[in-house]
Protein backbone atom coordinates (compact mmCIF):
# COMPACT_ATOMS: atom_id res chain seq x y z
CA UNK A 1 0.00 0.00 0.00
CA UNK A 2 1.21 3.50 -0.85
CA UNK A 3 2.47 5.23 2.40
CA UNK A 4 0.73 8.47 1.38
CA UNK A 5 -2.63 6.69 1.07
CA UNK A 6 -2.01 5.02 4.45
CA UNK A 7 -1.45 8.42 6.12
CA UNK A 8 -4.56 9.86 4.44
CA UNK A 9 -6.63 6.88 5.59
CA UNK A 10 -5.43 7.27 9.18
CA UNK A 11 -6.21 10.99 9.06
CA UNK A 12 -9.66 10.28 7.62
CA UNK A 13 -10.30 7.62 10.26
CA UNK A 14 -9.36 10.08 13.02
CA UNK A 15 -11.55 12.82 11.53
CA UNK A 16 -14.51 10.45 11.25
CA UNK A 17 -14.00 9.36 14.85
CA UNK A 18 -14.02 12.98 16.05
CA UNK A 19 -17.20 13.71 14.10
CA UNK A 20 -18.99 10.56 15.30
CA UNK A 21 -17.97 11.28 18.92
CA UNK A 22 -19.37 14.83 18.77
CA UNK A 23 -22.55 13.64 17.04
CA UNK A 24 -23.13 10.99 19.70
CA UNK A 25 -22.68 13.60 22.43
CA UNK A 26 -25.17 15.97 20.79
CA UNK A 27 -27.60 13.12 20.07
CA UNK A 28 -27.70 12.10 23.73
CA UNK A 29 -27.67 15.68 25.00
CA UNK A 30 -30.48 16.70 27.34
CA UNK A 31 -29.83 20.45 26.94
CA UNK A 32 -32.85 20.87 24.66
CA UNK A 33 -35.19 20.18 27.59
CA UNK A 34 -34.94 19.55 31.31
CA UNK A 35 -34.74 16.02 32.67
CA UNK A 36 -36.51 14.93 35.86
CA UNK A 37 -34.58 13.42 38.77
CA UNK A 38 -36.12 10.41 40.51
CA UNK A 39 -37.81 11.03 43.87
CA UNK A 40 -39.26 9.13 46.81
CA UNK A 41 -41.87 11.01 48.83
CA UNK A 42 -43.49 10.07 52.15
CA UNK A 43 -46.21 11.69 54.20
CA UNK A 44 -45.24 11.19 57.84
CA UNK A 45 -47.21 12.09 60.97
CA UNK A 46 -45.70 15.57 61.26
CA UNK A 47 -44.08 16.26 57.89
CA UNK A 48 -43.62 15.38 54.25
CA UNK A 49 -40.19 13.94 53.42
CA UNK A 50 -38.92 14.00 49.85
CA UNK A 51 -35.72 12.30 48.72
CA UNK A 52 -34.34 13.43 45.36
CA UNK A 53 -31.63 11.50 43.46
CA UNK A 54 -29.10 14.19 42.54
CA UNK A 55 -25.78 12.34 42.44
CA UNK A 56 -23.01 14.53 41.07
CA UNK A 57 -24.93 17.79 41.57
CA UNK A 58 -23.31 20.39 43.82
CA UNK A 59 -25.77 21.87 46.32
CA UNK A 60 -24.78 25.39 45.21
CA UNK A 61 -26.55 24.86 41.84
CA UNK A 62 -29.79 23.50 43.30
CA UNK A 63 -32.74 25.90 43.39
CA UNK A 64 -35.44 24.70 45.80
CA UNK A 65 -38.78 26.52 45.88
CA UNK A 66 -41.31 25.57 48.55
CA UNK A 67 -44.89 26.80 48.36
CA UNK A 68 -47.73 25.86 50.68
CA UNK A 69 -48.81 22.94 48.45
CA UNK A 70 -46.02 22.58 45.91
CA UNK A 71 -42.27 21.97 45.71
CA UNK A 72 -40.06 22.79 42.71
CA UNK A 73 -36.45 21.60 42.42
CA UNK A 74 -34.26 23.01 39.62
CA UNK A 75 -30.59 22.94 38.75
CA UNK A 76 -27.99 21.62 36.36
CA UNK A 77 -25.78 18.55 36.34
CA UNK A 78 -22.57 18.75 34.34
CA UNK A 79 -21.81 16.05 31.80
CA UNK A 80 -19.91 13.29 33.64
CA UNK A 81 -16.77 12.61 31.58
CA UNK A 82 -13.36 11.07 32.27
CA UNK A 83 -10.85 13.44 33.86
CA UNK A 84 -7.85 14.72 31.90
CA UNK A 85 -5.64 12.45 34.01
CA UNK A 86 -7.53 9.45 32.63
CA UNK A 87 -6.83 10.51 29.07
CA UNK A 88 -8.94 11.50 26.08
CA UNK A 89 -12.05 9.35 25.54
CA UNK A 90 -11.56 7.39 22.33
CA UNK A 91 -14.94 5.66 22.14
CA UNK A 92 -18.36 6.22 23.68
CA UNK A 93 -19.60 2.89 25.02
CA UNK A 94 -22.73 4.00 26.89
CA UNK A 95 -24.35 7.28 27.94
CA UNK A 96 -27.23 6.73 30.36
CA UNK A 97 -26.69 9.39 33.06
CA UNK A 98 -28.89 12.45 32.54
CA UNK A 99 -27.12 15.80 32.52
CA UNK A 100 -27.87 19.42 31.79
CA UNK A 101 -30.77 21.36 33.32
CA UNK A 102 -33.27 19.48 35.45
CA UNK A 103 -36.60 20.32 37.01
CA UNK A 104 -38.95 18.34 39.21
CA UNK A 105 -42.26 19.58 40.59
CA UNK A 106 -44.46 17.89 43.13
CA UNK A 107 -47.92 18.89 44.27
CA UNK A 108 -48.24 18.26 47.99
CA UNK A 109 -51.27 16.50 49.50
CA UNK A 110 -51.44 18.96 52.42
CA UNK A 111 -50.28 22.48 53.30
CA UNK A 112 -46.78 22.79 54.76
CA UNK A 113 -44.99 25.37 56.90
CA UNK A 114 -42.89 27.12 54.24
CA UNK A 115 -40.64 28.94 56.73
CA UNK A 116 -39.80 25.67 58.54
CA UNK A 117 -38.79 23.71 55.43
CA UNK A 118 -35.34 22.13 55.61
CA UNK A 119 -33.10 20.46 53.02
CA UNK A 120 -29.79 18.66 53.25
CA UNK A 121 -27.64 16.71 50.82
CA UNK A 122 -26.21 13.31 51.83
CA UNK A 123 -24.50 10.73 49.63
CA UNK A 124 -25.86 12.20 46.38
CA UNK A 125 -29.42 12.45 47.70
CA UNK A 126 -31.24 15.69 48.52
CA UNK A 127 -33.49 15.21 51.57
CA UNK A 128 -36.29 17.75 51.95
CA UNK A 129 -38.33 17.96 55.16
CA UNK A 130 -41.59 19.91 55.01
CA UNK A 131 -43.43 20.20 58.35
CA UNK A 132 -47.20 19.91 57.95
CA UNK A 133 -49.25 23.02 58.71
CA UNK A 134 -51.34 22.56 61.87
CA UNK A 135 -55.05 23.22 61.25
Amino acid sequence: MDPTKNIKLRWLHGALHDISYELSRSHFSRFAHAWQPAINAHRCETCIRICVDLAGVDCSVIDLTVESRRVVIRGTRELPEPSRAEGHAVQLLAMEIDYGPFERQMTLPAEVEIDKAHAEQRNGLLWISLPLKQS
